[in-house]
């Protein structure tokens, strides 16, 4: 490998990562979470919640 595609494989492994620990999230519904987390804090900031 050339010096160009060393400095890519860094990259690329944590893309891979980053999409796999995307998917774990969507799999265990914690998308769901964070977003009834930030509807509360929302309704604090303006005094409702």
């Amino acid at each position: 490998m050339n010096k160009q595609a060393q400095s890519r494989v860094p990259a690329i492994l944590a893309l891979i990562a980053a999409a796999a620990m995307i998917i774990v999230g969507l799999l265990r519904s914690e998308h769901l979470v964070v977003l009834q987390k930030a509807v509360n804090i929302c309704l604090e900031c303006i005094g409702i919640g």
